[in-house]
């Protein structure tokens, strides 16, 4: 249809007797841009420019301006603002019995035709470009941090941080107050769960109860950013952001048998508090950077496996296509995870909301381009990956490949002589046939195949030389404008940068011997960037509360939501450029607030005033994640296997991750943490997809919660609850030292964090005897009976909602 267009003769009958109209004064509202940018443009972009754009213009007529629009062409004008049925451009969209149709041979979809036409009558609003460059670079997010006052407030007795004073302030504008403190048993498994993805122990429970002091709840915060299974809980939460995966998707769903690299550096980066900054200088520009030592080249040579980590069209016949659509990915992921900028956007046309011009686009994407990301684009291609060896690696190999060295200099000197044997033979003067090991004898014969074999068996012996998906320099190109995104139709060349309305006055320079990502990742972290601590510092709260400052952590532009405490956002994006972008010093900051220490205490003024609890004014119930929920079924069962790191998917790298009867080869029937399991792309994990794990082909800051009947019947019917609820059964009974009661307030205190109460214990007892009454005549082994009424039991318990929602 992009080839469609208003002919003359068209255009003739489009334009009678319709008066020109003049450019409407009233500037458009926020929400008709919007409706414009994402609804009309789009179907004047696909079906109308090619014809009517900046490069053509049949019959005088464009389409690419408001003014122009208005204007009309040689005939006279199309659109008469506010009044559709007037305007003969809708009567041809609709293909109106005697209107011309357009476009010619192929009609508009219902919806799209109904778009022109609510647009047209709600006075054909179109986005003034000057006006709207002016105000997309003047918006909040682009302006950097400011540092504002911490507000007075009426209540001083209850802040406990500078923080508590930006909420409370806002609280108290709108004539609300905050909910009570949560009880210490809500908070200890309230933070457990935050920091740890895990539920606490009855010890920690009862260690934290009878510590009296005013640090008891700093020294828990302390414990659990000091636990090894912090960083598996939140550097989970990084690798939603890097899209992470253990296989490619799309078209050839091959291993990624090196990825667990990637995630078990992003889990120590976490543990070992790595400052934000250098966290991100590693991931764009490690290969880039200095080292102290081997050890620490390594690391930084995988940390650059963020950049690679995405999915490819590996059989794309068009390699140059398939360049820049790894391009895109990887500028897309860095934008979004980054700067919270959605630049792919600005591939094919300048961006539509935010200030990011197509030449924006194509400066950053020369930075790409000039990196190697693939070894080869031929189909199947196959993406980069860095040596890691160790020096005793080095030397295994050598004395490997010089054992093979010396095992084919016996199997030649044995060829040798026994090539002189047979020239011996045949004459001085004869030539060796074409085949002399035909003539060799049959001793010869079972000496050089008994070699030959031995070296096989030694080849298979070599030692793997391990390697990790990253990034390299290469070959340094600044990039053409693509137009309209059409790598074949190219415009002209941008020099590598960053976006003008970033830049500022001080944009970093590219040598002309780099690709650019080292300078690109000092930019970033500079102090006065607007963008790179807001984005992260958002991210944190988000994890923490459930929603961002910011609901829309991946888009910080004019699309996205502005935050609900812009103050509380910059203030606190200061804080941690100045503590050295330490993240455990944010935690620390956000869970030792009153704010954070809030009960779920339901207030119906509040409510009424803020249903949606932006303004903070009670702790959220939440609900645990997939990886939560079944590491909690694991734990409670006494089953979880708390083994860190390593690899995880049972075939090897580049290898397929499935046969041709597309049967799945990976297992997900080990007891390891959920971090642990291989996410395969095209076949994600059925307990991850149930409870909203995040795609891992795209990024994703924001996790959705939802709540549906499949889940539900995940926790009363799967295998996973069932054998949980058996090992956890079995575990009660195993204590001797308890009668009935006594195992029914173990279960409760050790599913739900808290004491049981009387009538529960009376409802338990009673589903003990009923079960085991139901099974007497089906099962006449009393023990087995007996186990299978507390698997009941113990099911029903896990089925709760109690088991899988925090306070």
């Amino acid at each position: 249809m992009r080839n469609h267009c208003i002919g003359p003769a068209v255009l003739c009958g489009l334009l009678l007797l319709v008066p020109t109209v003049k450019v409407a004064a009233e500037p458009p509202t926020e929400e008709q841009v919007r409706f414009f940018e994402t609804k009309i443009r789009p179907v004047f972009a696909s079906h109308c420019y090619r014809c009517h754009g900046d490069e053509r213009q049949r019959a005088g007529l464009r389409l690419d301006s408001h003014e122009a629009i208005l204007a009309g062409g040689e005939s006279g004008v199309i659109l008469v603002p506010g009044k559709p049925e007037e305007s003969r451009l809708i009567a041809a969209v609709r293909h109106m019995d005697g209107a011309p149709q357009m476009p010619p041979n192929d009609r508009l979809s219902d919806r799209q035709i109904a778009d022109l036409t609510a647009w047209v009558a709600m006075g054909a609003p179109y986005p003034d470009a000057e006006a709207a460059s002016a105000a997309n670079a003047s918006f909040w997010s682009f302006q950097p941090p400011s540092d504002p006052a911490v507000p007075a407030v009426k209540n001083t007795a209850w802040p406990r941080t500078a923080l508590d004073h930006f909420i409370l302030a806002e609280l108290e504008a709108a004539g609300l107050e905050p909910a009570p403190p949560a009880d210490k048993r809500t908070l200890i498994r309230r933070v457990t769960f935050d920091l740890t993805g895990l539920p606490p122990t009855r010890e920690e429970i009862a260690a934290f109860l009878a510590d009296e002091s005013p640090e008891a709840f700093a020294k828990v915060v302390d414990r659990l950013l000091g636990s090894p299974h912090y960083g598996e809980r939140w550097g989970r939460h990084w690798l939603d952001v890097a899209r992470y995966a253990d296989s490619n998707g799309l078209d050839e769903n091959v291993a990624h048998g090196n990825a667990w690299r990637y995630r078990d550096y992003v889990v120590s980066a976490f543990n070992k508090d790595k400052p934000y900054d250098r966290f991100l200088l590693e991931q764009i520009a490690g290969d880039l950077l200095p080292a102290e030592d081997q050890a620490t080249r390594h690391e930084q040579l995988i940390a650059t496996g963020f950049l690679v980590l995405g999915p490819k069209v590996l059989a794309e016949p068009d390699e140059r296509k398939m360049e820049m659509d790894i391009v895109d990915e990887q500028l897309d992921t860095f934008g979004r995870a980054v700067l919270g900028l959605t630049l792919g956007c600005a591939r094919c046309h300048d961006h539509k909301f935010d200030p990011i011009a197509t030449a924006d686009y194509y400066a950053l994407a020369g930075i790409f381009k000039s990196t190697r990301s693939m070894e080869t684009f031929k189909k199947v291609a196959r993406w980069h990956e860095n040596s890691i060896a160790t020096e005793e690696d080095l030397a295994r190999k050598a004395a490997h490949d010089a054992r093979v060295a010396e095992h084919k200099r016996v199997i030649q000197a044995v060829v040798d002589r026994a090539n002189e044997a047979l020239k011996a033979t045949l004459g001085p003067d004869a030539k060796l046939p074409e085949k002399p090991e035909s003539k060799y004898p049959a001793e010869t014969q079972a000496e050089l195949k008994k070699l030959r074999d031995e070296l096989k068996e030694i080849e298979k012996e070599a030692p793997e030389m391990p390697t990790a998906m990253g990034v390299t320099e290469g070959e340094v190109t600044n990039v053409a404008i693509h137009i309209r995104g059409d790598h074949l139709t190219l415009g002209n060349v941008v020099p590598r940068g960053v976006p003008k309305v970033l830049a500022g006055s001080n944009a970093p320079r590219f040598a002309d011997e780099m690709s650019g990502r080292l300078a690109l990742a000092e930019w970033l972290v500079r102090p006065d960037h607007p963008l790179t601590a807001r984005v992260m510092v958002n991210r944190i709260w988000r994890w923490h509360f459930g929603e961002g400052l910011t609901r829309s952590p991946d888009n910080f532009g004019r699309l996205g939501e502005p935050p609900q405490n812009q103050a509380l956002l910059d203030w606190l994006s200061h804080r941690f450029i100045e503590q050295g972008w330490s993240i455990k010093k944010m935690h620390r900051m956000i869970l030792l607030s009153s704010t954070y220490q809030m009960s779920s205490h339901y207030n119906p003024k509040a409510a009424a005033t803020d249903p949606e609890n932006r303004l903070r004014w009670r702790a959220d119930i939440r609900r645990l994640e997939a990886e939560a929920i079944r590491d909690s079924l694991l734990a409670v069962a006494g089953t979880l296997d708390l083994t860190m790191g390593g690899a995880v998917l049972p075939v090897k790298n580049r290898a397929y991750l499935f046969d041709h009867t597309s049967k799945d080869v990976t297992k997900y029937d080990n007891t390891r943490r959920s971090i642990y399991q291989p996410i395969v792309r095209n076949n994600l994990y059925d307990v991850f997809q149930l409870f909203d794990f995040a795609d891992p082909s795209v990024l994703n800051g924001n996790r959705a919660t939802t709540t549906v009947a499949p889940q539900a019947l995940f926790m009363m019917n799967s295998d996973i609850v069932a054998e949980a609820s058996d090992r956890f059964a079995t575990r009660l009974l195993a204590r001797e030292d308890l009668d009935d009661a006594g195992r029914i307030a173990l279960a409760f205190e050790e599913a739900y964090g808290r004491p049981v109460r009387e009538e529960e214990i009376a409802r338990s007892r009673r589903h003990l005897d009923q079960v085991s009454a139901a099974l007497s005549e089906s099962e006449p082994d009393s023990t087995r009976r007996n186990l299978a009424a507390w698997s009941s039991l113990c099911q029903t318990i896990l089925a709760a909602n109690e088991f899988i929602y925090v306070r």
